[in-house]
């Protein structure tokens, strides 16, 4: 495994940054299933509040986002049952990428299908069905918010530690998604952010 930095110019006048870790393929790897989604929008209102948030919505900025992007590398993801919210002690997999393109906070990784064989049936089912359906949500540490008295809480500062994967409609932002990847499809593992 090899972690490495990488600036390179663009076309459109754009610089795009990335963090890499590069993982060996390892072709059918029986406990690596790719999965990626939308984890979050940024520089938008949740539709909800989260939980934590004491009833008020968020707004993660595009700022804060950029910036927090690195902690997401490695990070777990957990599902619970009922696929309604988190359970941290349920860890199901990995994420192994994570880049905004505009506002959305795209994340990628693996999914321990060998470890959870029924991962692969309830949400690679759900996912062949209807895909639409899922949705993510961020676990956050160290946040900080511009103004507590405001009705829409902006985050500024935070630290990723975790995703969650659930049903759309039980996510703070449901513009959220989730598919689990054909085996051939995932990519090398990158954080990328596009100035």
């Amino acid at each position: 495994m090899q972690l490495r930095r990488v600036v390179r110019p663009r076309c459109s006048g754009r610089e795009l940054r990335a963090m890499a870790v590069d993982f060996p393929e390892v072709a059918g790897h029986p406990n690596r299933l790719p999965f990626e989604g939308c984890l979050t929008l940024v520089d938008v209102a949740s539709d909800k509040a989260p939980s934590g948030a004491r009833g008020h919505r968020v707004m993660l900025t595009k700022e804060a986002a950029e910036t927090a992007l690195p902690s997401l590398l490695g990070m777990a993801v957990d599902y619970k049952a009922g696929w309604d919210g988190h359970d941290a002690r349920q860890k199901c997999g990995i994420i192994t990428s994570a880049h905004l393109d505009g506002s959305k906070l795209l994340v990628g990784g693996f999914l321990f299908a060998r470890d959870f064989p029924e991962m692969e049936e309830k949400v690679g089912g759900v996912a062949a069905e209807a895909a639409s359906a899922m949705g993510m949500s961020y676990e956050l540490a160290d946040a900080h918010v511009a103004d507590m008295r405001d009705v829409v809480w902006r985050l500024t500062r935070a630290t990723f530690t975790g995703a969650a994967i659930l049903l759309r409609e039980k996510a703070a932002y449901r513009g959220t998604s989730f598919r689990v990847c054909r085996r051939t499809d995932h990519r090398l593992t990158r954080v990328a952010v596009a100035k």
